[in-house]
């Protein structure tokens, strides 16, 4: 017997709100739809009133991706029993110099393979600098091939058996076609982005293996390849691309990448003090040097190198990754050389990660981590990729999931380490200074005081479960929650 209406509508209604609160997955749900909307760009809602204390949320169940918060923060006189995060700037560190990502070969080919229209939209979202952007002001790119390029190269590759010392192949005519186009378009939109170089193998011919896998430099060639490497500048340069800053070898104790050398601490100090600091010095180039550019495992390596005075006199500072050792170890280098730099240039997600705890774990080792173990920059890994998170070599990467993935038809997915480099790379711009903030218990956070004047302080929730917290400035506090696992980003 068919059932009334009211009575079909009745258990509907039931079975709708058994589902919402049983967590079940509904059949009918359009998945790809789902996300979709999931990533969609980011938007502030409107807010109603002006606020002292804007507030950015991400939460480790995507309920809110990079949202601000339609809320009313002000600073009182009022007080409570609640941990504390107390902002003094009257105590400041380093100076940041940016947040970003790496612009690989794999990125820079999806980016140029999209419509000049749907290239030019992502890309002022992530460079430029406004209410819809999220201010990307550091950016990585390789010297040459990276394992995340679609073949091995050199600027100056050769036949088995030839070489070239004179350097008469010398040609970055391999860039050309895809990341030189692509760091122009971006440059039009942030000019003053700093740009570090870095080589994952010189040419085949240079190495003592004649691969581009492994191998080292051979000492014949340390004059040579710093020729090459001032080449390179000027080419860039003349294209009208200023690369601020360089590293001498991504990961120089790692000979498996492809394309990939190594170079001992001994090899690197030599190759400084002896070749590439007096080319450098000889072009006019002001490029910076920055040693190591590999895991917080090893700090002796930069530090060995920064105690010989004739090497150390080239030298801004050191890079880091973090896929061995413990966050603190930049600050064991700051303080064995406090005058020089730290630097953090490379982690990538895993595409099998889970977003809640990729979340947690960069913001506690690298946006607050590594800033406050004195460095300048935090750089993500790869920016773009295509849905197999290629292009690649082979033997390349197949499992680091870019900070956006471009999909059929130009569709754009944001993926974890895009929400992670939005938090601070969109409020705490070029030439902040990173200000004293205590740690009260799990509330993990930094703060900075932006050239405007402006204060930002971002805060992780470590722990499970919700958080209702003060955050004091000069002697005032405001009031506010984050969920279990979540992230803030608080501006006034």
């Amino acid at each position: 017997m068919k059932k009334p209406l009211f009575t079909q509508l009745k258990y509907s209604f039931i079975l709708l709100l058994i589902l919402l609160f049983s967590g079940c997955k509904d059949p009918n749900i359009d998945e790809e739809n789902f996300s979709k909307i999931a990533n969609a760009k980011p938007g502030p809602p409107p807010v109603e009133g002006n606020g002292e204390v804007d507030l950015w949320i991400t939460n480790k169940d995507k309920s809110s991706l990079f949202q601000k918060q339609n809320i009313l923060l002000n600073f009182t006189n009022t007080s409570n029993r609640y941990a504390t995060i107390e902002v003094d700037t009257t105590q400041s560190y380093q100076t940041i110099d940016g947040f970003g990502y790496t612009l690989t070969g794999a990125s820079a080919i999806v980016l140029n393979r999209m419509s000049a229209t749907n290239r030019a939209n992502i890309l002022e979202e992530l460079f430029a600098h406004d209410n819809t952007s999220i201010g990307v002001s550091y950016l990585r790119i390789s010297i040459g091939a990276s394992d995340l390029s679609s073949h091995v190269y050199s600027y100056d590759d050769m036949p088995a058996g030839q070489t070239d010392p004179t350097l008469t192949n010398f040609s970055i005519e391999p860039d050309r076609a895809d990341m030189i186009p692509v760091l122009k378009e971006i440059l039009g939109i942030n000019p003053q982005i700093k740009i570090l170089g870095t080589p994952w193998s010189p040419p085949t011919w240079m190495k003592t293996n004649g691969s581009s896998v492994g191998g080292n430099l051979k000492p014949e060639y340390f004059g040579i390849y710093a020729d090459y490497l001032v080449k390179y500048l000027k080419a860039m340069q003349a294209e009208g691309i200023n690369v601020d800053a360089i590293t001498l070898q991504n990961e120089p104790l790692n000979p498996y990448n492809n394309p990939s050398m190594l170079m001992s601490a001994a090899e690197q100090a030599a190759f400084i003090k002896n070749n590439i600091g007096p080319a450098l010095s000889a072009a006019g180039l002001s490029t910076k040097i920055i040693l190591y550019d590999h895991n917080c495992d090893q700090p002796n390596y930069p530090v060995s190198i920064l105690n010989d005075p004739q090497a150390k006199q080239y030298v801004d500072g050191s890079a880091f990754h973090l896929y061995g050792g413990d966050i603190s170890a930049l600050t064991a280098v700051h303080d064995a050389h406090p005058e020089k730099n730290i630097y953090f240039t490379e982690q990538y997600t895993d595409s099998n990660g889970n977003f809640g705890n990729d979340l947690n774990w960069h913001f506690r080792n690298l946006i607050i981590g590594a800033i406050r173990n004195w460095s300048r920059n935090v750089l993500e890994w790869n920016l773009a990729a295509d849905p197999s998170n290629g292009p690649r070599t082979d033997g390349g990467c197949t499992t680091c999931l870019p900070a956006i993935t471009v999909g059929t038809s130009d569709n754009i997915t944001r993926n974890v380490s895009y929400y992670i480099i939005a938090h601070a790379a969109k409020f705490v711009r070029p030439g902040s200074i990173r200000i004293e903030t205590n740690l009260p218990g799990s509330l993990l956070n930094v703060a900075f005081k932006n050239p405007d004047g402006k204060k930002v302080l971002i805060v992780l929730n470590d722990r499970r479960s919700s958080q209702t917290f003060n955050i004091q400035f000069k002697g005032k506090i405001v009031t506010t929650t984050l969920s279990g696992g979540g992230v803030g980003t608080f501006v006034w």
